[in-house]
């Protein structure tokens, strides 16, 4: 895909040759896009795609995937944003061209770390689960080949023949009219989740699978094939890197809903450590809490422990000084020699603010981050306190917060569900007596910032009072910086942030 200012040039082709661009409404996205487009429709597609595929990520969490709710209003937003999502519509050949470069050039804003690349895939997952749904019969098989995958439906005969077999064999064909259901055989190590379940008939090293298993199949294919593709996409970002334009760019869409990355860069020195305490009651998320009151109460941390709460301290302003000083104070009241804190601990300090070893400065964890590594074992006090609790310990956690017995309820449905960081945000809402907190929580420095946002009405969190506040500027005025950073925010709204891209490449 290539750039060129404000001009883009459009392929212009018959009507069979657009066709035989974008077959389906749906794919795996082989080929990347070759045409020129300009900045302008660059960042539009962008954004658009970022609607989607949050909007995917907030249906499935409020009416669960694949649900008649879920499925109309998917559709709904994928029309409204000109999105392909139907066979046999007529002039589908723009929908499926913005489907396909828009899809690329999120590859190049959601493969620069991990925790990007598995929201991105996800979102991606359930969005080809969706159409793969309302695909018809009759198009499956040319999806199939199209997309390089070698599964061919069995013959009327042979199915006939198996019927008892791959009947009994099949618990979602249960319900299901046999005759018009499609049967797909496949190699025995391409269904090893459906063989691990004993979901699927195996005869020769192959596997007989029903149309309606197949979904998982395929999605796994998606799956593997994607994850590649942004790898090697990572590796080869040097020269996006060095565009002035198209990097800014490229970050501010990753953290438009996965969050910014909470270094220390801008928050330096804003707080005293005459305030943690007071803070950690208003404004830290549970997992924060439980670290502050564990160090408090015990003197010490484990190193995972002393890791992502330490960073988060740094995240939420404590310079280096304020750190040593902070976690030195403590430790002694534990008993500590004041000499084997500083041979055995403040290295591990000052490394994480960049100043030893690789000089690489941390950054504070995100939530995927503490939920998805290191769990913590007997003694130790990190990690997600909706992931790593039990349902009883969780409940009274809620009840000492003074959440009600109702929003305890709602949480630990969530939590049922595995919806852990959603969890946290209703906590959020009841916390701070709001009905709708207006953002998705990824990150708990983002949970402190807005915290703070609501209860000092808006202001920083400020160690001193003279220092002034800087005016919002207005949208149609904003310059290169206030532009980014207006991206940056996280209660900036969607169409917010499409304004500030455009004022950005209008510059």
């Amino acid at each position: 895909m290539q750039f060129s200012g404000r001009i883009r040039k459009k392929l212009r082709l018959a009507g069979d040759q657009r066709n035989a661009c974008y077959p389906h409404s749906l794919q795996f996205y082989l080929q990347s896009p070759s045409e020129n487009i300009s900045l302008t429709e660059f960042e539009n597609l962008a954004v658009d795609r970022l609607k989607l595929l949050k909007t995917i990520e907030n249906l499935g969490v409020s009416y669960g995937k694949g649900t008649e709710q879920y499925q109309s209003k998917l559709e709904t937003e994928i029309r409204k944003l000109k999105f392909s999502y139907r066979e046999n519509l007529e002039d589908e050949y723009e929908p499926r061209r913005r489907d396909h470069i828009s899809h690329f050039i999120l590859r190049l804003a959601y493969c620069q770390s991990e925790d990007l690349r598995r929201w991105f895939i996800q979102q991606e997952m359930d969005l080809l689960r969706f159409r793969f749904s309302i695909l018809p019969k009759d198009k499956v098989q040319n999806f199939l080949k199209d997309s390089h995958l070698h599964f061919e439906a069995i013959s009327d005969e042979e199915k006939t023949l198996r019927e008892q077999d791959i009947m009994a064999s099949s618990p979602s064909l249960s319900g299901v009219k046999w005759e018009s259901e499609s049967v797909y055989k496949i190699p025995f190590d391409d269904v090893l989740d459906l063989f691990r379940g004993r979901k699927v008939y195996l005869e020769d090293g192959f596997a007989y699978v029903p149309l309606k298993d197949i979904v998982a199949i395929i999605l796994n294919e998606f799956r593997a094939t994607l994850s590649k593709a942004l790898a090697l996409t990572a590796r080869s970002l040097t020269a996006v890197q060095a565009d002035e334009w198209l990097q800014p760019l490229l970050n501010h869409l990753s953290h438009s809903y996965t969050g910014q990355d909470y270094s220390t860069l801008k928050n330096t020195g804003k707080i005293s450590l005459d305030q943690i305490d007071s803070l950690s009651t208003k404004s830290f998320p549970p997992c924060m809490c439980q670290l502050h009151k564990a160090l408090r109460d015990n003197h010490h941390l484990r190193h995972g422990g002393r890791m992502q709460y330490g960073l988060f301290l740094k995240g939420i302003g404590l310079t280096l000084e304020q750190a040593l000083q902070f976690w030195k104070q403590e430790f002694i009241r534990g008993k500590m020699d004041p000499d084997k804190f500083d041979k055995g601990y403040s290295y591990n300090i000052r490394h994480s603010f960049g100043k030893e070893g690789k000089r690489t400065d941390y950054t504070p964890f995100s939530c995927m981050k503490i939920i998805l590594t290191n769990p913590p074992s007997q003694g130790d006090y990190h990690g997600c306190s909706f992931r790593h609790s039990d349902t009883e310990l969780l409940k009274q956690k809620m009840q000492s917060y003074k959440i009600p017995a109702s929003g305890i309820s709602q949480i630990l449905d969530l939590v049922k569900g595995t919806h852990y960081q959603v969890a946290c945000q209703k906590y959020f809402e009841m916390r701070h007596n709001v009905d709708d907190c207006g953002f998705s929580l990824n990150h708990p420095n983002q949970f402190f910032v807005e915290s703070q946002r609501i209860l000092t009405g808006g202001k920083d969190t400020k160690k001193e009072s003279s220092q002034p506040e800087t005016p919002q500027p207005k949208a149609s005025v904003q310059k290169s910086r206030t532009a980014l950073s207006a991206l940056a925010s996280l209660n900036s709204s969607l169409e917010m942030e499409l304004e500030g891209l455009e004022d950005y490449f209008n510059i």
